[in-house]
């Protein structure tokens, strides 16, 4: 399981992933997947395996009956977006949310409200950082608004609290919520125009971003 992230690369097919309903484990015979931590732990001795699972129902059912901890994903992007960005976000909220991901975004318009819209609509949890201080100033679809009162230093907290970051498109404002994702040792991936500089992993299609996001949650590019 020595995966790397990198640009193109897709997820592969993982068949020692095993689901034990019984136990409500995750495992892959020597170790057992922490959902308070999110974090394999090694085990004493091998368990046999009770049910395949891939990575994206692996996610899914974490999120749902495994009691992850919602630790959400940070999506970033601007407010004077594009047509073809709204749409990704959207396409984009729409897959994490039908994974059940919490998502955490700056909980305004342009790229956050369509990625809020997305995954509000298909059943998600969309956290919003607002730089007001007023929560009511988050677009419709967030479920949790959080008033930092803090302008664009919210950005800052966005990058830190992430598990990992996704600009879609996006200017100065984005670059420096990518800077901050990168100096915080976050995977930033980017999609549709987004800031292409050093660190970032770059992806075509939100289907590569999912697919890579899985291996980050699921620790699976990393050594065991």
């Amino acid at each position: 399981m020595a995966l790397k992230l990198g640009a193109g690369q897709g997820c592969p097919e993982l068949a020692a992933i095993y689901l034990c309903k019984n136990r409500k484990t995750l495992h892959d015979g020597a170790r057992k997947f922490d959902p308070a931590t999110l974090a394999w732990i090694e085990l004493d001795s091998p368990q046999p395996g009770s049910m395949d699972i891939s990575p994206r129902d692996a996610i899914r059912w974490l999120y749902t009956e495994g009691k992850a901890r919602l630790v959400p994903v940070g999506v970033i992007g601007p407010r004077d977006a594009t047509a073809r960005q709204l749409a990704i976000a959207e396409e984009l909220g729409q897959r994490l949310g039908e994974l059940s991901i919490p998502l955490l975004n700056g909980g305004k318009n342009g790229v956050m409200e369509a990625v809020s819209k997305g995954c509000a609509e298909s059943g998600g949890l969309v956290m919003g950082f607002v730089p007001d201080d007023d929560w009511t100033a988050a677009n419709d679809y967030v479920t949790i608004p959080i008033a930092t009162g803090l302008g664009k230093g919210r950005n800052v907290l966005i990058a830190q609290a992430s598990l990992a970051l996704i600009a879609v498109g996006g200017g100065y404002g984005t670059l420096s919520e990518i800077a901050f994702g990168l100096h915080f040792d976050k995977p930033v991936f980017t999609l549709e125009g987004a800031p292409a500089i050093d660190g970032v992993i770059p992806k075509a299609s939100v289907d590569e971003v999912i697919d890579d996001l899985m291996l980050v949650i699921l620790k699976l590019h990393e050594e065991p």
